[in-house]
């Protein structure tokens, strides 16, 4: 019998966490197809990955934002490999304003993406991860349990995105679907258009998030780590 070889599929996953959690679960055998708004950002990604583990990683363009990109998504998965075992939603996107300053355009993009996007992922790949008895993994914030100024698109999303994920893992996991929420603090990662230096050497690595997906992934069937809280061990004072 050939080996099984399981699948995923990150949302956002050309950079930052999306990409530090697809490099390590190539590390560890697993397929992955990174999606991003930019067909180029994704193929350079995926190529980059393909260095480590050769025909292991595609790049897909897809946009959460609308749910017919993200079931064309999951199908060409299908049509490759025939199968999908993880979900890990990461895409997402922060306007860090204060609400007078914030525009309609950007409270509708962060609902959108951080919110209605990981619904629509979730549609899109509810059925396969049934077969597969699959995992959805959502990438939240800290932000959705602690409100902070000039966040309230964020927050608003982030909370929405907390609740929604602990909703849905009750919702599946009679069918065999495991759903965790990962909330991290501080991350070294391009988010809110930051670029990532050695100045961030004390905040959580995206490898280290790439670090608890995989361990999740490992746990036994019967244990569901249902919200996961994270943050960095030594923060400036």
């Amino acid at each position: 019998m050939a080996e099984i070889i399981r699948t995923a599929l990150i949302t956002g996953g050309s950079k930052g966490i999306g990409y530090g959690v697809a490099e390590t679960l190539v590390k560890a055998g697993i397929r992955v197809a990174i999606t991003s708004r930019s067909q180029q950002s994704a193929d350079e990604a995926a190529a980059s990955l393909n260095h480590i583990q050769d025909g292991y990683a595609i790049g897909i363009e897809s946009d959460v934002r609308n749910l017919e990109s993200q079931q064309q998504a999951v199908s060409i998965i299908l049509a490759k490999w025939g199968r999908l075992d993880y979900v890990i939603a990461n895409a997402g996107v922060g306007h860090l304003v204060p609400i007078a300053d914030l525009t309609v355009e950007q409270w509708n993009e962060t609902i959108d993406i951080n919110l209605t996007g990981v619904f629509f992922s979730a549609k899109a790949s509810l059925a396969a991860l049934k077969e597969t008895k699959g995992y959805f993994i959502n990438i939240a914030s800290l932000a959705g349990a602690n409100f902070f100024e000039k966040g309230t698109a964020y927050n608003a999303s982030k909370f929405g995105l907390v609740g929604f994920s602990q909703a849905m893992m009750l919702d599946v996991r009679n069918e065999g679907i495991k759903v965790t929420t990962i909330m991290p603090g501080s991350v070294a990662s391009e988010f809110n258009n930051h670029t990532p230096s050695e100045k961030d050497a004390w905040k959580i690595q995206p490898e280290d998030i790439g670090q608890i997906v995989a361990d999740l992934i490992r746990m036994p069937a019967r244990t569901l780590p249902s919200k996961i809280e994270v943050r960095p061990s030594m923060p400036p004072k």
